[in-house]
């Protein structure tokens, strides 16, 4: 497995240097200054980005928030995750995962949340493979 140093982002630097990957799972986004803006606005909303360097290249990103609802109660619910395809099969999902587990038990939370696509049965392999369990759908409509 490949030497991975985690960090926070905070500047727009480090948000700038987080674009391609990030692109790679959501290549909806237009472009870096657009991305950079949105993440800090949702930052504001409580957001945090986590990524995965090696050396001065981002190759890794979990984005991630705190949040509290009946359901679950205090939770840590994973917005954004991502590893390059260069680095695939290399251990750093898993890594950014276990970093998410000991965030949300730093935080107090009672659980780690996250969503994936009905249709990426990749991720879903991976996410049971990492000792998730589905617990519902997930409904949403474009208004």
């Amino acid at each position: 497995m490949s030497t991975f140093r985690l960090s926070l982002i905070d500047s727009d630097r480090d948000y700038l240097a987080c674009f391609n990957v990030m692109r790679e799972l959501r290549p909806h986004l237009p472009d870096a200054a657009a991305f950079t803006a949105q993440a800090r606005r949702q930052a504001g909303q409580g957001y945090h980005l986590l990524a995965a360097w090696q050396g001065d290249r981002v190759m890794g990103l979990v984005g991630y928030r705190i949040q509290e609802n009946l359901l679950y109660g205090r939770f840590l619910y994973v917005d954004d995750l991502v590893a390059t395809v260069d680095v695939r099969h290399q251990g750093l999902g898993g890594l950014l995962i276990e970093a998410m587990r000991e965030e949300a038990q730093r935080q107090d939370c009672a659980h780690l949340v996250l969503d994936t696509a009905l249709g990426n049965s990749l991720a879903q392999r991976f996410y049971f493979r990492q000792g998730l369990l589905s617990r519902g759908l997930h409904f949403s409509q474009v208004l």
